[in-house]
């Protein structure tokens, strides 16, 4: 089976950075492919993409060795599957509170005995290889975001779901949860305590965890307090805040311009 990138290089200690992809599009996913990202999740949740969007992304994305993963829209074991069907080597589900919902995640990963994902993988065979259906529940990632006070207030029991893989945080919905604002890096002082400890009691349990960062100082001091993976902005920001610096400079830099002579000849 092709072997899940991301998931060796976690498991060798390093710090792994997956790439955000919110734009439907196979070019954008393609050119976010070839830039060096050990991951690419293409965002079903907050994204602009649907389920056949998502599925030429997948295409895009296998022509390099970037481990494709995919944010579902919500707990629902049938597009759990349809997302693991179609080729993604993990699945991020939002709004895991509690250890039932997180069993329930991990259930939908895997096959019997040790889940109830239906067998069918279709086009992950044609990307994994043959050996898909023996090798897939120890290759994808069955994937549990932590973002509310409640998920905060059962984190252990979280944690402790066997067969869990990783867990990633949502700094915005997080910060919302505990009384914050909105966004990206939160410097509140108990926010940021609580994603300290998140990362604290994920190495208790050995399992991995991930943060959404849009500052590489902020991503460091994150990566510091034990943090294994982060994501980083996504390429609709990237797009816009390059092109609004870019822009920037041309005008500012702009040389005087030359006006056509009014005189005839």
């Amino acid at each position: 089976m092709r072997p899940n990138l991301f998931r060796q290089k976690l498991d060798r200690g390093e710090t792994g950075y997956v790439g955000w992809l919110m734009i439907p599009s196979s070019i954008s996913a393609e050119m976010m492919s070839l830039q060096g990202w050990d991951a690419l999740t293409i965002d079903m949740q907050h994204g602009l993409i649907d389920y056949s969007d998502a599925l030429t992304m997948l295409q895009a994305i296998s022509s390099t060795d970037v481990t494709p993963l995919i944010r579902v829209p919500s707990l629902d074991a049938g597009m759990i599957g349809k997302a693991l069907d179609a080729g993604a080597y993990g699945v991020i589900c939002p709004m895991i509170n509690t250890r039932a919902q997180c069993e329930a995640l991990v259930a939908a990963c895997r096959y019997a005995p040790l889940g109830h994902r239906s067998m069918g993988p279709v086009r992950a065979t044609m990307y994994a290889g043959a050996d898909y259906a023996a090798n897939a529940d120890r290759t994808v990632m069955a994937i549990a975001m932590i973002e509310t006070q409640e998920a905060f207030d059962n984190l252990d029991e979280i944690l402790s779901t066997p067969g869990l893989d990783a867990i990633f945080v949502g700094p915005s919905d997080l910060s919302l949860s505990m009384g914050g604002p909105p966004g990206f890096d939160p410097t509140t002082p108990h926010i940021r305590e609580a994603l300290v400890t998140i990362a604290t009691a994920a190495k208790r349990h050995g399992v991995i965890a991930g943060l959404h960062t849009g500052a590489v100082a902020y991503t460091r001091s994150m990566e510091e307090a034990g943090y294994d993976y982060f994501a980083f902005l996504s390429e609709l920001r990237f797009m816009a805040l390059n092109s609004a610096t870019m822009l920037s400079a041309l005008r500012a830099n702009a040389a005087p311009t030359q006006h056509a002579s009014t005189n005839s000849y």
